[in-house]
């Protein structure tokens, strides 16, 4: 899926690319296959989650009316209660934008005397997420922002009933296209909303609702120009709805693929191997893409291996585990190949390692020099170490703070360059080992 626009723009990746591939064939769920073809001019994809028990599908819904929204780039600022406040707030700040995944959460359906309500609801749904791992080791590379999205009324659209019509800041529906459990919301508003934050890698929407619901929308199908990698919505009151975040997240950082599959869908069409990590051809796990994690007692309950079935085809691809998050909501868990797969995109699009002091500008040989690690915990095992011309400093391993002069420097022109890598073990794969590192180097003058 596309990586975001701006200084850190990356084109669709592999894994993305196959994974809209195949969504493209997908159709109703009780229907047979369909011809590759993108969604209509006037349609978008967006993956629906019927109920907690039920396995996620692929639907095409009508594009959105575009909502009254605050343009981009527009003071920081809405109304909030009495009229006043920040339209902005927030919650978690582990770092500078440049260095961090940028989530955005808004709410729908909360008047302007709601807003507290708002923000405790989504504190509570980003604590559920981040109580899953990896997120739980690695929330110290996500920052969070709330934005205050205003409504006229309360509640949203489509509870309880299909008739139920609120006056709300993003247009989130119920029985979106028809299907109940759909949660769709006018993507052109959110997009402006998000636009108020520092940064926005990930949307997420909580609806103020209590009925089961959420939706998925991938990069490609969300308004021309929208920086972030998705959107996925969820409504506020549901206890199980964190979890449409948690796969969502899945998708537009891990570039994981759906493990699911539709009943009357047949052999995988490509003789192409996915590029996702957790498909594969290969019915020999020895020859899979995880075969270093082959045999291992896997967090989901089953032993990893080949298991028929995924990307929505019944026969001829195959998952890693029996079920994971990716497969179903009732499986709150990414199972460890979903889980290596999340950790190397949070360092595609985060650093671990940042610093105040500019790598721009020389230093003097006196200048202290302070790093900041990020903040991480559990599978994560961040080592910090310093080197000189290339050469590394044993003694100063670890140091958060020194001088080119401490590190043994004299005379200009050296090069100071600290490494922090993550050793952790659920990197199995060495090239995504070797992406777990960020390095700062800085010229004696």
């Amino acid at each position: 899926m596309p990586y975001r626009a701006g200084p850190r723009t990356r084109p669709i990746s592999a894994a993305g690319a196959a994974l809209l591939a195949v969504a493209a064939l997908v159709g109703a769920a009780d229907s047979g296959p369909a011809q590759a073809a993108a969604p209509a001019e006037h349609t978008r994809l967006v993956e629906y989650f019927p109920g907690p028990g039920a396995e996620p599908r692929q639907v095409t819904v009508p594009v959105d009316t575009p909502a009254d929204a605050p343009a981009a780039g527009t003071a920081r600022r809405a109304p909030g209660p009495g009229g006043t406040g920040p339209a902005v707030r927030p919650l978690q700040r582990t770092g500078p934008v440049s260095g961090r995944l940028d989530l955005v959460v808004m709410g729908d359906g909360y008047t302007a005397d709601e807003q507290d309500e708002f923000a405790a609801d989504a504190e509570e749904k980003l604590d559920a997420i981040f109580g899953i791992e990896p997120y739980r080791s690695y929330r110290g590379l996500f920052n969070v922002w709330l934005v205050n999205a205003v409504s006229t009324e309360s509640g949203v659209s489509g509870d309880p009933t299909a008739d139920d019509v609120k006056d709300t800041a993003l247009g989130s529906s119920f029985f979106c296209d028809g299907l109940e459990r759909l949660l769709c919301v006018d993507t052109g508003a959110v997009t402006r909303y998000a636009a108020l934050a520092p940064d926005a890698d990930v949307v997420f929407v909580v609806a103020h609702s209590a009925k089961y619901g959420g939706a998925g929308y991938s990069a490609p199908d969300l308004p021309p120009g929208s920086p972030f990698h998705g959107v996925a919505t969820m409504s506020s009151g549901n206890e199980r709805s964190y979890l449409i975040g948690a796969h969502e997240l899945g998708h537009s950082i891990g570039g994981l693929a759906d493990e699911y599959q539709y009943p009357g869908y047949g052999a995988y069409p490509s003789p192409e191997e996915p590029a996702a990590a957790n498909l594969t051809l290969h019915r020999d796990p020895a020859e899979a893409k995880w075969r270093r994690w082959a045999g291992v007692q896997d967090p989901t309950g089953s032993v990893v291996g080949t298991y028929e079935g995924g990307g929505y085809y019944e026969t001829g691809i195959h998952r890693p585990t029996a079920t994971s998050l990716m497969r179903s909501l009732e499986s709150p868990e990414f199972n460890v190949v979903g889980r290596e797969a999340m950790i190397a995109g949070f360092y595609a699009d985060a650093d671990a390692l940042t610093s105040s002091v500019p790598t721009a500008r020389p230093v003097r040989p006196n200048r202290a020099i302070t790093v900041r690690l990020a903040p991480l915990s559990g599978l994560a095992d961040l080592r910090l170490t310093w080197y000189v011309d290339g050469r590394q400093v044993p003694w100063a391993a670890g140091a958060r703070t020194t001088t080119p002069h401490a590190l043994g420097v004299r005379g200009h022109g050296h090069r100071i360059t600290a490494t922090v890598t993550d050793r952790t073990a659920a990197l199995r794969d060495p090239a995504l080992r070797a992406q777990a590192t960020d390095s700062l180097t800085w010229t004696v003058r």
